[in-house]
């Protein structure tokens, strides 16, 4: 079975060395955020991710939650309660969040990387803190002081869990047409009552208590999105103590028999005339919820990225391994009776595929982490905005190409296995089927690529644009000159500036006809990632041919960072010249086709 081993080298090149953390000092979040604290929680986060998390994945996969139909409870595989007890009792669901709640108020960057290390390690038991942490934050930005007060701080302490109920039977992209209704009380409060579907986390014994964030519609409002209001709905009432006092009128009516992430509970949850707290303004709960929903897709790319960290490390493991056939150029290993397959030239290109893939992601990753952080807590308003146009633009991309990648390493990784990644025994196949869920929920990739040419090409008049052409633009312009750098610059200034023409032509077209936009989109969303990779690692590897001249160690750490960076823009990046053939070829070949010839 694979075994897991957090990338500590890695993180620890992307932090002191890589990400420019300058424009952060003076924050709140790094008064406390000092070099040995870094230290401390990546190697902490990699201890429990490999020791404790690790070993119940294959455990969870085997067994799966367990419905109980008589009283609707939902029974976790052996080992996840007292691992999540471990876990919580260790600060690590209050890793990032508000002091004021007893959370630990550290950078938000820094939790990603913890939000890799758990995804890669377990990516059912990552979904629990995961979506509390999300309902976490749409209260400490839209709840009022009160459930502020009443809820956070066992949530952050993890004693509470935290979900999201938006889809419906009827709907789910389409979250105008949900029908679960709250009706107002005199004391305030409000009854709901309808069905959702397809909810993470909706139930289980890990928590003693449930926190919901539902979607439902009040009397006479608007129809459509306009008219959708967000309501927090707990599992159980919460008496003037603070403790979970009588049961609410919700209820786990049902688990899904999914694919993959079977320790995940996904539930159907019943609302039967039960207590409801309006979070925010009526009418305004979308708005709302796309906090939790904005914050949840990043974290999703974060998923397909650690699933892909781990399928690579169990490809490299086996490619090493395995005793088949003999070099092309002759016996490497003339001492033993066949080379491991590590030496054959396409194993060698899918490893390398996987490689850049997760290590430029990484960094891509937590480069946004950075921008996130300073969008929420710059003191200067312009920093603010600044780095919010870098995260907008950059969140459906990374969703998307992330778990793309995410599904498409998993699967290179079984590859290189060949049968024996076909059959349980070796565990590759788990995460086949683990990852393929990330390119689905949260929104599909398909709407994030929708959400990338309709919303943020357009968005913020063009700035959102101008937070990545203007600083790559700056970067290539700064190392031009560099020839020993040339061969990471020249291709990604060619990328960045056929991705600026293609721009023009998807925004020229979309004007008259939506459709090209739609058309467009997903192979558009591929071009722009690809560039986006090719900025982190061009920036990679100015860093470590620098860290190699002055002789600072570790040369081969280094060295393998160049030589990854150079196969990237040789054989990934140049993906961008057919992708913008595809992109010009319009919506015609597309929707010509009369719906009678499918």
């Amino acid at each position: 079975m694979p075994r897991y081993k957090a990338p500590l080298e890695d993180f620890r090149f992307l932090y002191n060395e890589f990400l420019d953390l300058s424009a952060c000092a003076g924050m709140t979040s790094m008064e406390e955020a000092t070099p040995d604290i870094f230290e401390a929680v990546l190697t902490e986060g990699a201890r429990i991710s490999e020791e404790r998390l690790q070993p119940l994945n294959a455990i969870g996969d085997e067994i799966g939650c367990k419905f109980n139909e008589a009283d609707g409870s939902v029974t976790m595989p052996d080992g996840f309660v007292d691992a999540y007890k471990d876990y919580a009792g260790a600060g690590w669901t209050g890793l990032t969040a508000d002091p004021e709640y007893g959370g630990q108020g550290l950078p938000v960057f820094l939790g990603l990387a913890m939000s890799e290390m758990i995804n890669a390690a377990n990516a059912s038991f990552a979904a629990y803190p995961g979506l509390t942490l999300g309902a976490y934050e749409v209260l400490h930005r839209y709840g009022t002081e009160e459930q502020k007060k009443r809820y956070l701080p066992k949530m952050v302490s993890g004693q509470w869990g935290g979900t999201m109920n938006l889809t419906e039977p009827q709907c789910g992209t389409d979250l105008g047409l949900i029908r679960t209704r709250a009706e107002p009380r005199d004391d305030g409060s409000y009854v709901v009552t309808g069905t959702k579907i397809w909810i993470s986390a909706g139930e289980h014994d890990m928590v003693e208590n449930n926190i919901h964030l539902v979607l439902a519609r009040t009397p006479g409002a608007p129809a459509g999105t306009r008219g959708i209001s967000l309501f927090l709905v707990p599992k159980f009432l919460v008496d003037e103590n603070g403790n979970p006092g009588e049961r609410n009128g919700v209820k786990c009516t049902g688990l899904e028999k999914k694919m993959g992430i079977k320790s995940s509970a996904t539930c159907e949850m019943q609302y039967t005339a039960a207590k409801g707290y309006l979070v925010g303004e009526e009418n305004r709960g979308l708005a709302a919820m796309f906090t939790m929903m904005n914050a949840a897709r990043l974290v999703t790319g974060i998923q397909g990225l650690g699933m892909a960290s781990a399928a690579y490390q169990a490809a490299v493991d086996f490619a090493r391994e395995r005793l088949q056939g003999r070099s092309l150029a002759g016996a490497r290993y003339p001492d033993k009776p066949a080379d491991p397959i590590i030496v054959h030239p396409d194993v060698r290109r899918m490893l390398l595929e996987s490689k850049a893939f997760v290590e430029g992601a990484r960094a891509l990753g937590l480069y946004t982490g950075v921008q996130l952080e300073l969008e929420l807590r710059h003191p200067d308003e312009q920093v603010r905005q600044r780095a919010g146009y870098w995260v907008a633009l950059m969140t459906p991309i990374i969703k998307a190409y992330f778990t793309d990648m995410g599904s498409e390493v998993a699967n290179l990784s079984m590859q290189v296995h060949g049968g024996a990644g076909y059959v349980r025994d070796t565990g590759v196949e788990q995460f086949v089927r683990d990852v393929r869920i990330t390119q689905i929920y949260e929104g599909t990739n398909g709407i994030q690529a929708l959400d990338l040419v309709g919303r943020k090409l357009v968005g913020n008049s063009g700035e959102n644009l101008k937070a990545f052409f203007e600083p790559v633009q700056a970067f290539v312009a700064e190392h031009a000159e560099n020839d020993a750098l040339a061969c990471y610059i020249k291709p990604l200034e060619d990328a960045a500036g056929l991705l600026q023409e293609t721009t023009a032509t998807v925004y020229s077209k979309m004007s008259s006809d939506p459709e090209e936009a739609g058309a467009a989109s997903v192979d558009y969303l591929r071009m722009f990632a690809l560039t986006a990779m090719a900025y982190m690692w061009a920036r990679q590897a100015v860093v470590a041919h620098g860290q190699l001249e002055k002789g600072r160690g570790r040369a081969a750490f280094y060295q393998s960072k160049l030589d990854t960076a150079r196969f990237f823009m040789t054989r990934m990046l140049p993906d961008t010249l057919s992708l913008g053939e595809r992109v010009r070829a319009g919506a015609g070949p597309v929707m010509t086709p009369s719906d009678e010839e499918f």
